[in-house]
């Protein structure tokens, strides 16, 4: 499917998607990074990291479609279970420290190969925007990787019973079907809504839809798993995440070690849709979710947190009625308290 640079690529927007009947790809990597966040963890010793990636500017747009960063695929790995509701895949990817972002930033992805476009004219693909789902140092802390969080696109067609390849996510695709080895195009980073707060004592809520959760794991590697040069992270840290069932979680193994190690710092709440059930009987959405908890999450936005949303556009509307209607609970007026968040830089917002 086409995307511009304003869309993010994540899950193939407007595209049912059905779970692969193919064998799924080994976990091994995954576990053994898992395993490595542990022993991190347990032991209380963080992973040193090269202290000039916290100098200079922000990156943006170092590279672009006429002048793309060319990187190599490191590892791909399915990181859903059998159940899940669709394939994604964690992607780590090869990039010798040229193309340097921040937490909370995107690349873009351009595909192989070409289109025809309106005019009948054969052009390249466009490019696809993917949240970076690694701190500036990458799975592997020094810098030298990145990694991004992809959902396969696949149109389910009724008629024909099967996946139906004439409509599948062009750059989802090559990313989930990448080797090792392969060749990516590359461009950004780019984005600043999603950056962290100078304030490293700051609370950070996280409201997230699938492979929303990509930016957020950038966050949390960075305030518990990294020996970040004069940041050491002081506040709380608590990500609200909507999936389909349990075996759609991404990242959980990681999660639950955070939240072990760190109870006192990092919340993990989930809404699993096809699971659980709201407190008026019906699916338990990410709205849902977060309102059960509404009185405290209020009360610390009230005193200055800043609270995030990644993940698909459609989940937005639900999340402002009910934020909407729990402010009037309370007799406030929803709209300057939104106001007066946005202004403040609590209200951060990158929906696709």
């Amino acid at each position: 499917m086409q995307a511009n640079l304003t869309n993010k690529a994540f899950l193939g927007s407007g595209v049912q998607c059905k779970v692969s009947r193919q064998q799924a790809p080994a976990r091994r990597p995954m576990q053994i990074r898992a395993q490595e966040a542990a022993v991190i963890l347990k032991t209380g010793e963080k992973n040193k990291v090269p202290v000039e990636l916290e100098k200079g500017d922000l990156p943006l747009n170092t590279f672009n479609n006429k002048k793309p960063f060319k990187g190599k695929i490191v590892s791909v790995d399915r990181i859903v279970g059998p159940k899940a509701t669709g394939e994604t895949c964690h992607i780590v990817i090869e990039t010798r420290g040229e193309i340097p972002y921040w937490e909370g930033q995107s690349y873009g992805v351009i595909p192989p190969g070409t289109k025809i476009n309106s005019r009948g004219k054969e052009m390249p693909h466009g490019v696809r925007l993917y949240s970076i789902a690694a701190s500036r140092y990458g799975d592997t802390f020094d810098g030298k990787t990145t990694s991004l969080c992809v959902r396969r696109a696949e149109y389910w067609d009724p008629e024909m019973n099967a996946n139906d390849p004439a409509k599948k996510g062009i750059c989802s695709n090559f990313l989930c079907d990448s080797k090792v080895g392969d060749e990516i195009t590359m461009t950004g980073p780019t984005g600043k809504v999603l950056l962290l707060p100078e304030d490293p004592n700051a609370v950070i809520i996280m409201v997230a839809t699938g492979t929303g959760i990509a930016p957020y794991r950038a966050f949390w590697r960075r305030f518990f798993l990294e020996d970040v040069p004069n940041y050491k992270f002081g506040g709380l840290a608590w990500l609200f995440m909507g999936v389909a069932n349990s075996d759609a979680k991404l990242y959980d193994d990681e999660l639950q070690m955070l939240v072990k190690e760190y109870p006192k710092q990092f919340r993990l709440d989930y809404a699993l849709s096809r699971e659980q059930k709201n407190k008026s009987g019906g699916k338990m959405y990410i709205q849902d979710k977060v309102e059960e908890y509404a009185d405290e999450v209020f009360d610390l936005l009230d005193k200055g947190a800043v609270i995030y949303f990644c993940g698909l556009k459609g989940m937005m509307p639900g999340i402002q009625d009910m934020l909407q209607r729990v402010a009037g609970e309370k007799g406030m007026v929803w709209e300057e308290f939104l106001e007066r968040m946005k202004k403040g830089g609590q209200w951060r917002v990158e929906v696709y």
